[in-house]
């Protein structure tokens, strides 16, 4: 599993464009929301001119997920608060229709890869291993998309996960055991549904999952402040 982002359907052993490592750096986290992109480290970085660094940023922007101001630079695009609701609406859609989707192929190669996944989750919650839940909640959400065997819908979900930065979220939050053992029980009822070809009842769970995930994640930022209670994105 890669740590930063899942790529559409390329083989992974495919060489990544330079398209697919800046976007990867982007989302990784390495810089802040509203921070400037560094161009010159970049190309130093990649051993290429500025020039196909430029257009790489040019290709970004119009993704969504940085913002380039002339004669400034380029600064990582910071969402506002309605942004990242409405995003989170159209995910509990996307990922609440895969889900349906799924259940109703039968038995897929994605089914024993959410039953590992869910399996290895449990070891990270017992281990309080926030960020390796993390990871495995990534690859949870991505694999129940690429099993509902949709490309419209993938296209939609990819462009949907770059807008929100969500591996990015999820990696800067700090989770609570607690959280951990609901969202991993979560995960058990979706899979539960799928294995049972009971499309309306994963598709349910499936929604439940991301509301109950979007109202944590929109706790105000003064009360991430001033709690003892850190919220948790999935």
């Amino acid at each position: 599993m890669q740590q930063t982002v899942i790529q559409g359907n390329r083989d992974s052993q495919d060489e990544p464009t330079l398209f697919e490592k800046v976007r990867a750096r982007i989302l990784s986290g390495e810089f802040e929301p509203g921070s400037l992109v560094p161009e010159a480290g970049l190309a130093d970085d990649f051993g290429v001119s500025r020039t196909p660094i430029r257009e790489v940023l040019k290709q970004l922007e119009r993704q969504g997920l940085v913002e380039i101001q002339p004669r400034v630079g380029t600064f990582v695009h910071k969402p506002t608060r309605r942004e990242i609701a409405e995003l989170f609406q159209l995910k509990e859609v996307l990922e609440g229709l895969a889900a349906g989707l799924l259940a109703r192929r039968g038995t897929v190669p994605e089914l024993d890869i959410l039953q590992r996944n869910c399996e290895e989750s449990e070891l990270a919650v017992e281990q309080n291993n926030s960020k390796r839940y993390a990871e495995l909640v990534h690859e949870f959400h991505w694999t129940l998309v690429r099993g509902a065997d949709n490309k419209k819908l993938y296209e939609q979900y990819e462009w949907m996960m770059h807008q929100l930065v969500y591996h990015q979220l999820v990696l800067k939050t700090v989770t609570k055991p607690s959280r951990l053992l609901a969202s991993n029980s979560e995960h058990h009822q979706v899979l539960e549904a799928i294995r049972e070809k009971d499309a309306m009842a994963a598709e349910f769970a499936m929604r439940s999952h991301v509301h109950t995930s979007s109202q944590l994640a929109m706790v105000p930022e003064e009360v991430k402040q001033t709690t003892s209670e850190p919220f948790y994105l999935h």
